[in-house]
């Protein structure tokens, strides 16, 4: 392969033969290190992409800090979707995420599927059907209760068998809920194409105070805690009326069901 920053001589060749044969013997007398000026295969961008495909998301998070010729290889959307997706066998990621340190970590936590709430569900029953933990799917949902579930469109399930994102298609969204971005996998169809909504969520227009006077007005109508008033003002978007209407149901639905 040739290259217009890489010499000719012969570590460069061998280095060629590794990557296109696997065969390491050859290096074994020789240090490969970006802090070795005569080394300027380690700053020829072709040679760096054909080192870079085989690392793991974590290795190239961290090739991307050793210098700027490295970050700008290592930061490549196709190298970093390419290494983020190949331990599941991913199909298509579709998709940006809003913070390049989404792509950081590819555990199998940074999936879930998308679950849409129907009648009769409840967290025990879904977790059941997905043989997963009562307590993993309201920890990934930030579920404060079981009664929860009947506030929301749909559930994030935490994936139990990696297996069943083999060939498939995930879509990177950040879920109101779950406050953070997840690959979401919908094994019946894709994500629902709603018309965004251009008005600015009523909290991010209020100053550090007024945000603190509000949460006190829910706190003192509700005779709840801080904590429990924030859930409400988030699973409402901001919207304090929202907010009351919502632990006003959930109130309902308990002393229906005798939990109060």
């Amino acid at each position: 392969m040739d290259c217009c920053c890489c010499d000719r001589n012969g570590v460069d060749d061998r280095l060629t033969e590794y990557l296109i044969d696997g065969n390491t013997a050859d290096l074994s007398s020789n240090t490969i290190s970006p802090l070795n000026s005569h080394f300027m295969a380690l700053s020829c961008r072709d040679t760096l992409r054909l080192i870079f495909l085989r690392l793991t998301v974590s290795d190239l998070a961290r090739a991307s800090c050793v210098c700027k010729v490295w970050n700008s290889v290592a930061s490549e959307d196709d190298l970093v979707v390419t290494a983020f997706t190949a331990p599941w066998r991913i199909k298509e990621l579709v998709g940006m995420p809003a913070s390049g340190s989404f792509w950081r970590d590819n555990g199998i936590w940074k999936f879930a599927i998308s679950h849409r709430i129907s009648r009769g569900d409840s967290v025990t029953s879904l977790a059941v059907k997905y043989s997963v933990q009562v307590m993993d799917i309201k920890r990934l949902n930030n579920m404060m209760s079981d009664h929860g579930i009947y506030s929301r469109d749909r559930l994030l399930i935490p994936i139990s068998n990696p297996e069943i994102l083999a060939n498939t298609m995930c879509y990177i969204e950040v879920d109101k809920y779950a406050k953070r971005e997840v690959a979401v996998l919908y094994l019946e169809g894709g994500p629902k194409r709603e018309q965004t909504v251009s008005s600015i969520n009523h909290m991010s227009t209020l100053s550090a105070h007024g945000k603190r006077r509000l949460i006190d007005s829910l706190r003192r109508s509700m005779q709840v805690d801080d904590g429990t008033a924030l859930y409400y003002l988030a699973i409402a978007e901001g919207d304090p009326r929202s907010a009351l209407s919502e632990f006003s149901a959930d109130l309902s639905w308990e002393r229906q069901t005798g939990l109060n």
